[in-house]
């Protein structure tokens, strides 16, 4: 069972995503969510790789709802608790104490999802 920070999370996204979908004149929005999964795809990097990148980069741009995401995706491709601190360290380097409070509510994420595949 989902605990309710993640169930919140993934709630929350479907709605969005599906209204965004449905709204008139949205081509742009489409354009930009299918390079968004393309840009995931595997290639010269895996995608877990990329997953991992899109965290830090999320990180470093203090933007919860998209670390949440790529938190999710890391988890899923495998990335494990040890490369996770690793990530938060490099997030931390590049984008300064500012990212600090990010870093908490990524690792409360964090765990959420690694208690739910115990």
């Amino acid at each position: 069972m989902k605990s309710k920070i993640i169930q919140d999370f993934d709630d929350y996204r479907a709605l969005m995503n599906e209204k965004l979908m449905e709204a008139p004149n949205n081509k742009i929005i489409k354009r930009i969510f299918n390079i968004d999964t393309n840009t995931y795809m595997p290639g010269a990097l895996d995608t877990k790789t990329k997953e991992m990148l899109g965290l830090v980069a999320s990180m470093v741009l203090k933007c919860d709802d998209c670390i949440y995401y790529h938190l999710e995706r890391c988890n899923e491709n495998g990335v494990t608790t040890e490369e996770m601190m690793e990530i938060f360290g490099v997030a931390n380097l590049v984008g300064g104490t500012i990212v600090i409070p990010h870093t908490r509510k990524a690792m409360e994420f964090w765990e959420a999802l690694n208690s739910e595949q115990e």
